[in-house]
């Protein structure tokens, strides 16, 4: 891959890379909500909320679908988070491999939706995919916090428009990071726009779609980080026989 594509400061392609999967984001609630029974596998929020309404029956919402997500999303987010357990913030090979990882599953699952088509409503398929998709969004936000991209947490914009809006000129007149913040907000409101359109075709290619965009951003990273991952801090006796 030439180097001369790739940011020479690790913070900025750090930020292309989150920015990107925040689009990816938007595309993957996209087919979640249009076409999955209603139910986002990245925006847990949306799924907490659409949960609630849904206990005391609100307008036909489902219940299993958004418990699913939730559950498989923590399951994710507990699997990342044990593996970058002995790494310190930062790119490393485990975050290559976590995100590869995701890529590679939603890569199955696109397979499994363009061959076998988009699956009725009701069907216990369904909930399968919604699970699958779930875990593998829960491991890439989970990996997305440990790179500790500031205002870019992939997978949600709600802190970003309070951050945006409350730091703004008209506000507290401090506006720190509004570019990526608005970048942030634009990019998850056009992968959703786009997730929408590629439903229109196949409910497989949104999946495709986030599984390629996954996937290069674990490459570009990958072979950016290369020889440049710091060595592990040792314990100090004092902070192993406290």
């Amino acid at each position: 891959m030439p180097t001369r594509f790739i940011p020479a400061n690790p913070a900025k392609l750090h930020l292309i890379l989150m920015l990107t999967l925040t689009f990816s984001t938007g595309v993957i609630d996209a087919v979640g909500y249009l076409g999955l029974d209603r139910v986002f596998t990245g925006n847990m929020t949306g799924n907490v909320v659409i949960l609630g309404m849904a206990i005391m029956g609100g307008d036909n919402l489902p219940i299993l679908g958004p418990i699913v997500a939730l559950a498989g999303f923590m399951l994710g987010a507990l699997v990342a988070g044990r593996t970058l357990r002995p790494s310190i913030s930062g790119w490393n090979h485990r975050t290559t491999g976590l995100l590869s990882g995701v890529a590679m599953v939603m890569g199955v699952v696109a397979a499994v939706l363009l061959i076998g088509g988009a699956p009725s409503e009701g069907e216990p398929k369904i909930v399968i995919i919604t699970a699958t998709l779930a875990i593998a969004m829960g491991i890439q936000a989970a990996t997305a916090r440990h790179l500790n991209v500031k205002d870019v947490p992939t997978v949600v914009v709600t802190s970003t428009i309070t951050g945006l809006a409350a730091d703004s000129r008209f506000g507290a007149n401090t506006h720190p990071f509004w570019g990526r913040r608005l970048t942030a907000i634009l990019l998850i409101l056009a992968g959703a726009a786009a997730g929408a359109g590629l439903l229109q075709l196949q409910l497989g290619l949104g999946v495709l779609a986030t599984a390629l965009l996954t996937l290069g951003v674990a490459v570009v990273g990958g072979f950016a980080g290369r020889g440049t991952e710091p060595a592990p801090t040792p314990r100090s006796t004092a902070a192993t026989t406290s």
